[in-house]
């Protein structure tokens, strides 16, 4: 880690308001950080709020206390002095201007090889599964409790950030950390069939247009799906409804990387989501891009026409399997 985890901790102590926030569009880490996160300090009496520029994807809303998550551009608590950053490797990440830290010390917690430490203190450990490790691992250090809301929070970090425990990040730590969350609390086939058993009529139909997209290339070593925004008005689903389908290509025989394209924030951008497999480096592909992530997992938004940003992406990616 590249901080003190106590002077970290200290610091918390010490903050009369708490702000936790994580990356844009969130996925299961950065709201399971900040759910679990939440919770012990409410439970150690402290002040704390969670707010994100983007709102708590529909398969996350089960997670206790995602209802007290806010989102937007803005947030006007003025007791908050503390910020803390949950699983986002750059301040950018966090889609909030300048202004929305003015005043506020921010620390950062998150395990990207990619993070450039842009907090006044930085709690990295890029070793961990999941930044949702790092936090179970501050909680203890407070010595403060693991309720059963903090342990399913804590257990997406790890279901999610793991692949359902199929990458290679999977340890027997992490083994052992699931272990001791269900001890805690943590229900894990309640929490699976949410996170995976909760696809709309519409996302299913999105998937099987989707999945007509397929094109193997590079000689059968990477697979392309996309979805666009014909798609979603045909099928009634939206960016959320996505959630998974690269996982589809990735699965493929002989696949070292999947890609997957859908409709960005905006009419001239797209988000290009990298998924590895083998010795692929998609972690570095991304970073090639203007993106980040990790080896196995990674992503980018690119502004540009869909054909154009295809293009450049294809050439990265024979280039990373040359």
């Amino acid at each position: 880690m590249s901080n003190n985890l106590a002077e970290f901790c200290a610091e918390m102590k010490t903050a009369r308001g708490i702000l936790l926030t994580t990356h844009c569009s969130p996925d299961g880490d950065g709201i399971g950080s900040q759910i679990a996160l939440y919770h012990a300090l409410k439970s150690a009496g402290k002040t704390v709020y969670m707010h994100n520029r983007d709102g708590v994807p529909r398969i996350y809303r089960f997670l206790e206390g995602s209802d007290q998550m806010s989102c937007g551009a803005v947030f006007s608590a003025g007791e908050v002095d503390l910020i803390i950053s949950l699983d986002a490797a750059s301040k950018a990440r966090l889609g909030f201007s300048d202004t929305f830290f003015a005043e506020r010390k921010l620390a950062v917690i998150d395990h990207h090889a990619t993070n450039d430490c842009f907090g006044d203190m930085n709690l990295i450990d890029t070793s961990a599964c999941a930044t949702g490790a790092i936090v179970y691992k501050l909680i203890q250090h407070l010595k403060l409790p693991v309720s059963t809301a903090v342990a399913d929070a804590l257990y997406v970090t790890l279901l999610t950030d793991t692949a359902s425990f199929r990458n290679e990040n999977t340890t027997a730590e992490v083994h052992e950390m699931a272990v001791a969350l269900i001890r805690a609390g943590a229900r894990p086939w309640p929490v699976a069939r949410e996170v995976y058993e909760s696809r709309s009529e519409a996302g299913f139909r999105l998937q099987v247009s989707c999945m007509q997209t397929l094109k193997m290339m590079d000689n059968g070593r990477s697979a392309w799906l996309y979805v666009d925004a014909e798609m979603y008005r045909k099928s009634g689903s939206d960016g959320e409804d996505t959630e998974g389908m690269i996982d589809l290509a990735r699965g493929l025989t002989g696949v070292e990387i999947a890609v997957f394209m859908r409709p960005g924030d905006d009419d001239s951008s797209w988000k290009v989501t990298f998924r590895g497999k083998y010795d692929a480096d998609v972690g570095a592909l991304a970073v090639s891009l203007g993106g980040g992530g990790h080896r196995y997992a990674a992503g980018v938004n690119m502004c540009g026409s869909f054909d154009v940003i295809r293009s450049k992406v294809r050439q990265a990616v024979t280039e990373r399997l040359d």
